[in-house]
């Protein structure tokens, strides 16, 4: 009894301070603010696809530095195998394998960099081959590419690298027994082609191809088609057919090893082959390209088109710069062709050469912009059509008429033509786009006139049947039915726009778009800002609001296309489509029967979906799910949505850190307009607290609430996740326009909001801050000419002075300035000589004597949207006027930071120029003494002030 007593007693006393010890063991989480730091944590997923039965599902989860992995799911199993590093993801189209190549791991390629290692002596990609039967890898190294046929399953192509002696002996040899066999005596090359090797993935056989330089799979996996410069033995140089049935190697087009090759094609049948062959081995600057063609019942490929086939416009050419293609069934042939090109004088020294651009007043594009579009107008090629049973050669296209859409997928005998030729001037104050419509016969290529002037896109219908377009200053669609010649207007007199109801930039408003036809070109379904309407392109029926209860709902519905190779949509189709609530931003989808005209609502929460997927042969779909709080994971659910389920969790290392919440705000205008914007507040917000705020914005982002903004160095923007884990309030509201005062508007718009906020009682109104990039950098600095409301701004890419800008240029795209001003953006909608006065009262720099507010810019000097001379205008201003100003020019940079150490450094800087301001932190030592020229690139001045010696 004594010795049960004790026994027990020792229990309690060891069991007590065990479970003392276990409570002690799990204090609460205490969650950590993110830094910069936590970048490298985050990863994405940047690709995504089911296997075609829908049993497994294959998803990358890639951090932006760092060295990623592929998840490979079996769905039934709930079992995962993961490849680490894995890019240039395929499925098999029977479901058994997925292949990838595994890169070198991203640290060691830094490191062979920094030894400044040859190419050929640093890491070639591997082949993976997994086998979702029994949850295998293959690994091949040295690995260059590999294709494998669109259609069927079991064959895989692939091409070896050369390996340096080094390589070999790491690897013993591995994945070059097959090349070696070639006993080449030519170096493998991009000039000589690689070894191919041909794997039948069924019975593992493999068939090694010599000094391969460009090899492409029939759709259907007939074939493999490839062309291979020789490799001294058995294979001489030329064109191959490897037939995948009868498993035999036939030679097509025997060639020389210096003849050159494009455009490998094949028809969907896999029964018909064509090329495009260089066949002069001199130097000759006019290279005069030829067409060869080979199907089954040819032993050899035969010349096609050269320049010399009747239809062949004179001295004109076959193009080398267009790939050409069959028609779906098989019995037209479409390619390039173009006019002898303009070549230099050779002989010509270059001090005797005169480079001079002589800028015409009526030129089609300014000089500026024919430099952009230099190359790809020597590469310009005009549609042409040889019909195969007739060998009639037909030229569609031409300098008058570039622009030919075929229709019914090469099928038809009727295209559509576009010429913009007499609008091409006016591109340089109008926004563009305006152009005449021919219907064009590919029969004979006689074009008829259609219709001028449309402004708006135009297509041709599946079936070929109808032109279609969208008119914008008529704010309407139309359809051509091509047999009869005549058109319809079909959005007329309904009471119900069909273009953009919010447009408040000086042009004409767009269209929202269609769903498409269905099949046979009986109906086309178009949209209005919330419903689908299905119109009767002949005008015999009246149009059906198919959707019904958008507009009453103020929900937004959306054509989900889930097969992207058919044409058009079944009449009997179940549709899926979007839903988007306009006023609780709640989206999801619903079900829509065509046949019986219902509408099935599936799933609608307070999150963004999107990237739906369905398995090819199940009833299974693969999306995303998000909101500001929840990273977009993959889900998968049946037809119904009933079960979804969590496929992923790509950043489980969010509990750690504190996050935030996302919730709408409504105020007016000063011109009275209800408005909305988003707030971000911190976790475990207490209202009784003032934060400081930082005001983002651009146009309109309340419809963005669900948005969610994994941690990253954004290019731009004040990263709103990172700001509210550190205690900032972000407010991001929404601004609309009047023609004539973008300035103003925004004003108008944000200072109310700010206002708004500050009347709840938590913001602290001697620390709010503003920011904006571009567009919303230039309002920044216009606001901040009329109001000391903030304590500290940031402005990137900003115009400051609109005069000047005006005439300036966009120099990524060469096009002039004038139509931002006049018709799209910057919202002035007249000319400068016109109306001067619209451009100066909106300039900040006319005004900046007015602003009190600390300002950090951002310009860099390779802008190629808005010239950096902007950026230096306002930087002079302020510096002349002794206002704290500093400017920051990542060198070499476009319109932003793109390199991610200097996004990485932009945020940094532009978080410490708002700690200092906001919170009263220390000024970092840039701030207080700059950076000179001499130390750029080596000493950062990152560093707080007093934490660096001396300072």
């Amino acid at each position: 009894m004594i010795k049960n007593i004790i026994t027990g007693l020792l229990v309690v006393v060891l069991i007590l301070p065990a479970y003392a010890q276990r409570k002690q063991s799990n204090p609460p989480i205490v969650k950590k603010p993110l830094t910069h730091a936590a970048y490298d944590e985050w990863k994405s997923i940047t690709y995504k696809e089911f296997t075609n039965d829908g049993k497994y599902a294959a998803y990358t989860l890639n951090p932006e530095a760092a060295d990623g992995k592929l998840v490979l799911m079996d769905l039934s199993k709930n079992t995962i195998d993961e490849v680490p590093r894995a890019e240039n993801i395929k499925l098999s189209w029977d479901s058994r394998y997925s292949f990838m190549l595994i890169k070198a791991q991203k640290d060691l390629i830094k490191e062979l960099r920094r030894e400044k290692k040859k190419k050929e002596d640093m890491p070639k990609d591997t082949l993976g081959i997994y086998s979702w039967t029994n949850k295998k890898l293959e690994k091949i190294p040295n690995v260059k590419s590999y294709k494998i046929p669109e259609k069927v399953g079991s064959w895989i192509a692939y091409q070896l690298e050369p390996v340096s002696e080094t390589e070999k002996e790491k690897t013993n040899g591995i994945g070059q027994e097959d090349s070696e066999k070639a006993k080449p005596s030519r170096k493998i090359s991009d000039e000589n082609g690689f070894p191919l090797v041909l794997t039948n993935l069924e019975n593992g056989q493999q068939m090694t191809f010599g000094f391969v330089k460009e090899y492409i799979f029939a759709k259907n996996g007939e074939g493999l088609l490839f062309h291979s410069s020789g490799d001294n033995g058995e294979l001489q140089p030329g064109i191959y057919w490897y037939d995948l049935k009868e498993e035999k190697l036939l030679s097509i087009f025997e060639a020389n090893k210096k003849h050159k090759f494009k455009y490998l094609s094949i028809d969907d049948s896999g029964s018909k082959v064509v090329f495009i062959a260089d066949l002069d081995t001199t130097k000759a600057l006019v290279r005069e390209p030829k067409m060869y063609y080979w199907d089954k019942s040819q032993s050899a490929a035969s010349l096609l088109v050269d320049k010399n086939t009747a239809g062949i416009p004179e001295k004109w050419l076959v193009s080398e710069n267009f790939n050409p293609y069959f028609s779906k069934d098989g019995s037209k042939l479409f390619f390039g062709t173009n006019p002898l090109p303009i070549v230099k004088d050779t002989a010509l020294l270059a001090e005797e050469i005169v480079n001079v651009e002589v800028w015409h007043w009526q030129d089609d594009y300014i000089y500026p912009e024919q430099n952009v579009r230099a190359d790809r107008e020597r590469k310009r090629s005009y549609l042409a059509v040889l019909h195969l049973d007739s060998r009639k050669l037909v030229q569609l296209g031409n300098e008058k008429m570039s622009d030919i859409n075929v229709g019914e997928e090469g099928n038809s005998k009727y295209a559509l033509g576009k010429d913009d030729r007499d609008y091409r001037v006016s591109r340089t104050w109008d926004t563009g786009g305006a152009h005449d419509l021919y219907i064009v016969n590919v029969s004979d290529g006689s074009s008829n006139l259609i219709e001028t002037g449309v402004q708006g896109s135009s297509r041709i219908s599946p079936a070929a049947q109808y032109a279609y377009w969208f008119s914008n200053p008529d704010t309407a669609w139309f359809a051509h039915h091509i047999a009869s010649g005549k058109t319809l207007k079909l959005t007329s007199d309904m009471g119900i726009p069909f273009a953009d109801e919010e447009n408040d930039v000086p042009d004409y408003p767009s269209s929202y778009g269609l769903a498409g036809w269905t099949k046979d070109d009986a109906r086309i379904l178009i949209y209005d800002k919330y419903d689908i309407w299905s119109f009767d392109p002949q005008g015999k029926d009246d149009p059906i609001n198919l959707t019904k209860d958008g507009r009453a709902k103020k929900h937004t519905y959306r054509y989900v296309d889930l097969d992207r190779e058919k044409q058009y949509i079944d009449q009997d189709e179940v549709m899926l489509l979007t839903a988007f609530d306009e006023k609780s931003k709640s989206s999801g989808y619903v079900r829509y029967s065509l046949k019986d005209r219902k509408l099935d609502p599936l799933v609608m929460s307070a999150h963004r979906y999107g990237g739906i997927q369905k398995a090819n042969d199940a009833d299974l779909y693969l999306y995303t799910m998000e909101n500001f709080q929840e990273f977009p994971d993959l889900y998968v659910a049946d037809m119904k949505f009933s079960k979804p389920k969590k496929i992923s969790e790509a950043n489980p290392q969010q509990k750690d850190y504190k996050w935030g919440t996302a919730e709408l705000v409504y105020w007016n205008s000063l011109d009275n307009i209800p408005l909305e914007g988003i707030l971000y507040k911190p976790e475990n917000f207490d209202p009784s607290k003032k934060y400081p705020m930082v005001v983002v914005y651009y146009e309109r982002f309340s419809n963005t609430i669900h948005q969610h903004h994994k941690p990253e160095p954004i290019r731009s923007l004040v990263h709103r996740t990172m700001y509210v884990s550190n205690d900032y309030l972000i407010f991001v509201p929404d601004v609309v326009y009047s023609t004539g005062y973008p300035g103003e508007s925004a004003f108008n718009c944000i200072i109310p909001g700010v206002s708004h906020l500050i009347s709840q009682g938590f913001v602290n109104k001697d620390r709010v801050g503003i920011q904006g990039h571009s567009w919303s950098g230039y309002q920044t600095a216009y606001i901040l000419t009329r109001t000391n409301m903030f304590r500290a701004a940031e402005a990137g890419a900003i115009v400051a002075n609109m005069t000047s800008a005006y005439g300036g240029i966009r120099w990524e795209s060469g096009r002039a300035r004038m139509f931002q001003y006049e018709k799209a953006q910057s919202r002035l909608g007249v000319s400068l000589w016109d109306n001067p006065l619209p451009y100066i009262e909106n300039s900040p720099l006319f005004f900046a004597n007015k602003i009190e507010t600390p300002i950090l810019l951002l310009h860099n000097d390779a802008d190629g949207a808005v010239p950096w001379y902007q950026g230096i205008e306002m930087y002079l201003a302020m510096r002349r006027l002794n206002k704290p100003t500093w400017m920051l020019n990542y060198n070499g940079e476009p319109h932003w930071p793109v390199k991610r150490e200097n996004r990485i450094d932009f945020q940094t800087r532009m978080m410490q120029f708002f700690d200092h301001y906001l919170k009263d932190a220390a000024m970092p030592v840039w701030m207080e003494r700059g950076v000179p020229a001499i130390e750029k690139g080596i000493y950062q001045g990152l560093e707080l002030v007093g934490d660096v010696d001396g300072v």
